[in-house]
């Protein structure tokens, strides 16, 4: 068995809480560690960018929030196994440290560290602690957390770590910002999650649409749209004359985020990260059904802080999304000082202070 120390990594199955876990692996091997990433088998569809060097490993678990009356009987014997799989692989091959990122998936993972006595800890992206990093917040050494403040369990304390970002986030932090001004192209970023956001494609088109005649010839709009919507996406800007991008997804959202003057976005917790490490003037509209309303939560700080304007979906429409676009795009000392205040909130470090915490444990 390698002399190096062991970190298993246990991360749920959506891009929430993979991505986070994928640089804190990263930033792990490059100081010499051996990195285990554990999942289930939705988790591992997104596994595919973690370096070759992380051994994947997927053990049994489920959820109690999908499925019909069988399903959710099975729950407990699924994870009971997955647990039992964990425990073993775990006596085989012991961590030095055990890192959870949230979600069902992780439950195996982290019940074997608790059982076998491992060094724990949990990151909680989110400003809201999720079900599952709730229910091992008491059990673990160290509880880092990417949004800030986080509402925590009684008497648990967190670590303000922030949340990693990826390297081409990473590439574009502090880019200088140019304002808006009376004159030259007006870059409008529209991103709603991996796959866009159907509210914002029923709105943004119209709200842009209704800015001023001498502003929009200067647009230049990308959007993030869902495959079903971005037809109708992409005609109602050719109606209104916008020269306008639309697509389902763009694999170069950092270089767009580092292009634009304004940004107009949910408020998912890698969202917030990337655009508080580039440091952009952004309009966040929280996704109304979240669970426990956490990206409100996540959104706080920036609104709080001037460097963005929260604009609740329970009032969101063309005129009030159109009003605050007009005001920032039309205030270019605004908008700067905007910029400036989202990079004052950026952890770009995120993911190295992760990493100081896991060797902290393993000592």
């Amino acid at each position: 068995m390698s002399a190096a120390p062991l970190c298993l990594i246990a991360a749920g199955g959506t891009g929430g809480h993979m991505f986070p876990a994928q640089s804190l692996a990263e930033v792990l091997l490059a100081r010499g560690w051996r990195v285990k990433l554990s999942t289930d088998e939705r988790g591992a569809r997104y596994a595919g960018t973690f370096p070759v060097e992380v051994t994947r490993e997927v053990v049994s678990s489920a959820t109690t929030a999908r499925g019909g009356p069988l399903a959710k009987l099975a729950v407990p014997f699924r994870i009971g196994a997955g647990v039992l799989t964990a425990m073993r692989r775990f006596r085989a091959d012991r961590p030095a440290v055990v890192v959870g990122f949230g979600g069902y998936p992780t439950i195996p993972a982290m019940a074997a560290a608790l059982a076998l006595g491992i060094p724990r800890m949990i990151h909680e992206q989110n400003g809201v602690m999720g079900r599952v990093n709730m229910a091992f917040a008491r059990r673990v050494s160290r509880v880092a957390c990417g949004t800030w403040p986080t509402r925590l369990p009684e008497a648990v304390e967190g670590i303000h770590t922030g949340n990693p970002v990826r390297q081409a986030v990473l590439d574009q932090a502090a880019a200088p910002y140019v304002p808006p001004g009376e004159t030259g192209p007006l870059h409008l970023l529209i991103i709603g999650g991996s796959q866009g956001a159907r509210v914002l494609s029923d709105v943004v088109p119209e709200a842009i649409a209704s800015l001023p005649e001498d502003m929009r010839p200067r647009l230049i709009v990308s959007h993030q749209a869902r495959a079903e919507n971005a037809e109708r996406v992409t005609a109602a800007y050719r109606a209104a004359g916008i020269a306008a991008t639309v697509r389902p997804f763009f694999d170069d959202v950092p270089a767009r985020l580092a292009q634009a003057q304004l940004v107009v976005s949910r408020a998912g917790a890698s969202s917030i990260a990337d655009i508080t490490v580039i440091g952009r003037p952004a309009i966040l509209i929280p996704y109304a059904a979240a669970t426990a309303d956490h990206q409100t939560a996540n959104a706080r700080a920036l609104a709080e802080s001037g460097a963005a304007v929260l604009l609740p979906e329970s009032v969101l429409d063309a005129e009030s999304l159109a009003r605050d676009m007009r005001d920032i795009l039309s205030d270019s000392a605004r908008a700067t000082r905007m910029a400036a205040a989202a990079l004052e909130l950026a952890r770009p470090d995120a993911a190295q202070r992760l990493a100081d915490l896991v060797t902290d444990l393993s000592r």
